[in-house]
């Protein structure tokens, strides 16, 4: 019997070291989140400069997470799991030891890109685990807690960290507090996890072929809309971190403490509500929820993150972060896609996660480099109005996503229901 068929049907509680493990992972990877951009311009780089290096981060990030999945399936989740953290680890040495005293711009450009492809091999490689070896029924549970452990370190708890940390190491000090609980939490991710077949029945998986990628994208189109909506999902997050802080404390005067706790607030609401939404969309619809609350919540949430703070900042603590919480709980309706991804692609699962792995890598640089071209034009409100858009337009595609075993199910009956059979998930 090999490892696969050993533990096929497994309950997300099997995996608490890896959950555990990816939350401290990105705890660590997320101290930074809400001051690194400041300290870069401190630091000698210009904000458009500073945008640039977030966008090769996230171009790092995209070719890692697409490898993470078929890499799963190669050389199986331990391998990747542990290229992940040594790909973040190295890097990090680097940038913290070299780059930054030398205040090199090409220098932190170079170390932080490739720091680019560590989170993605780890973070990826335990969700591409958790679902081949979770029973579907409970798919969507899995993705959810997932998710929590993933958005509760990054930043949500990360900047927690932060400004735990900042007044009494400083910036440059705590960059290495980070980097102790990236080391802790991979650390913890490995522990009880056995090397494991690779993700096919005979045991023996080649790297795909651009022949045979093309074939696959030519018989399940849905792969490329999946990787799309993923990438859109996540973008406005990516981005934010980039311009938000000079707009709240340059633009609009608010000061950085609101900032951070305004950013803490997107996330913690967003990591209750991925668990939520991810059993919720086990008993209703994987396809609706996404629809619905991830592409025309998000949208309309994202247009509330210029408006509100321009006209409550000063005034309304609580319309501030209630907009704040809403944005979170929007962006938890896309949970549901890890659990759809491998569906589409049931005898390669982990095929079918590099799809939604390169979209969710692709919105690391896809949201900065939004940030990049269409500041200096149409300001932050346009920047914003931009990420709304291809909300609502992530959320027409999920329309058009099929199942291998759906037959064209109306698009009258489909689309406004929330009551969808489990094929239509």
């Amino acid at each position: 019997m090999t490892a696969q068929a050993q533990f096929a049907g497994r309950s997300p509680y099997d995996f608490s070291f890896q959950y555990l493990g990816l939350l401290l992972f990105m705890i660590g990877d997320g101290v930074e989140v809400g001051y690194l951009s400041p300290f870069l311009v401190k630091s000698g780089l210009t904000e458009h400069f500073v945008a640039l290096v977030f966008t090769v981060y996230g171009l790092a990030a995209a070719v890692s997470a697409w490898g993470s999945g078929v890499l799963c399936d190669r050389f199986g989740c331990r391998k990747v799991i542990l290229s992940g953290i040594l790909l973040w680890v190295v890097p990090q040495i680097l940038f913290l030891a070299v780059a930054i005293p030398s205040h090199s711009a090409w220098q932190i450009l170079l170390t932080y890109g490739v720091r680019g492809f560590g989170y993605p091999l780890l973070a990826y490689g335990i969700l591409t685990l958790l679902v081949r070896e979770v029973r579907q029924e409970q798919r969507g549970l899995a993705s959810g807690l997932f998710w929590f452990c993933f958005t509760c370190g990054l930043p949500t708890l990360g900047t927690v960290v932060a400004g735990a940390a900042l007044p009494v190491f400083g910036e440059y000090g705590t960059f290495w507090v980070a980097f102790l609980a990236v080391i802790l939490g991979g650390g913890l991710s490995l522990v009880l996890l056995q090397e494991e077949a690779p993700g096919s029945a005979d045991g023996h998986v080649s790297l795909p072929a651009p022949r045979d990628l093309l074939r696959v994208i030519r018989d399940n189109p849905s792969l490329v809309l999946t990787c799309v909506v993923r990438a859109i999902n996540s973008s406005a997050t990516h981005g934010i971190i980039v311009f938000m802080p000079f707009y709240f404390m340059t633009t609009l005067g608010l000061s950085n403490a609101q900032w951070l706790r305004f950013l803490e607030t997107i996330f913690a609401s967003n990591i209750v509500c991925n668990v939520f939404f991810g059993a919720l969309s086990d008993r209703f619809s994987w396809r609706a929820t996404i629809m619905w609350v991830g592409g025309v919540g998000s949208g309309l949430a994202c247009l509330l993150l210029y408006w509100v703070p321009a006209r409550f900042g000063h005034v309304s603590p609580v319309a501030l972060y209630g907009a704040a919480a809403f944005f979170g709980l929007t962006l938890a309706g896309y949970v549901p896609l890890s659990a759809l991804a491998p569906s589409l692609l049931p005898e390669r699962k982990g095929l079918a996660m590099s799809f939604l792995n390169f979209g969710a890598g692709c919105s690391v640089w896809l949201g900065p480099l939004i940030v990049y071209v269409f500041q200096p034009f149409i300001g932050v409100a346009g920047v914003l109005s931009v990420y709304a858009l291809l909300f609502v337009i992530s959320g027409v595609l999920v329309h058009f996503i099929r199942l291998p075993q759906e037959v064209a199910p109306s698009p009258v009956r489909d689309l406004p229901s929330f009551a969808f059979s489990p094929a239509q998930r």
